[in-house]
């Protein structure tokens, strides 16, 4: 469950707590501050859940007009569609439309691995560099093909997970 605050800019009224789309409706339409005039806009602020929907949250902006829309990502993607976005929007930059996205939008590799010299060797052991005799493997420097590798991945951290990524 995904808990949210909304904080009224206005200084002089009380935030909210709320769980989902229609607790913010509910509430919002009944807030007042201490004049008794309606509170209209809020910053809306993560508090506790996941710690992929929180990443998710800061990578989506979440704000007023598009809470729905992020509380229905946080319900129905999984937690890879929720990574691929948080990287190519939080990381890269892609920009996206609320009310149309997908994870399948964007052009993202992400590869579950600490470092560059650990892709290095999951790419080794996976043949990309061909078949390499028993005899010659221990003469392959990790490093370099690391150090080159780094020239086109990224690594970063969602959710507490270090991955590494290359985006299109």
């Amino acid at each position: 469950m995904t808990t949210l605050h909304a904080q009224p800019y206005d200084i002089s009224a009380n935030g909210f707590y709320f769980e989902d789309l229609e607790g913010y409706k509910t509430k919002a339409a009944t807030n007042k501050n201490d004049y008794g005039d309606p509170v209209e806009e809020y910053e809306i602020q993560f508090i506790d859940g996941d710690h992929i929907d929180c990443d998710l949250a800061k990578a989506w902006g979440i704000n007023q007009a598009n809470i729905g829309h992020y509380f229905e990502a946080c319900e129905s993607w999984d937690d890879h569609d929720k990574t691929m976005f948080i990287i190519a929007v939080g990381e890269v930059g892609y920009s996206f439309d609320p009310d149309s996205v997908s994870p399948s939008d964007f052009d993202v590799d992400i590869y579950h691995a600490d470092s560059m010299k650990e892709l290095a060797e999951q790419f080794v052991e996976e043949g990309l560099f061909g078949n390499i005799p028993e005899h010659l493997a221990n003469y392959i420097d990790m490093g370099a093909i690391a150090y080159d590798l780094a020239m086109d991945y990224t690594e970063t951290e969602v959710a507490g997970e270090r991955l590494i990524y290359r985006a299109a």
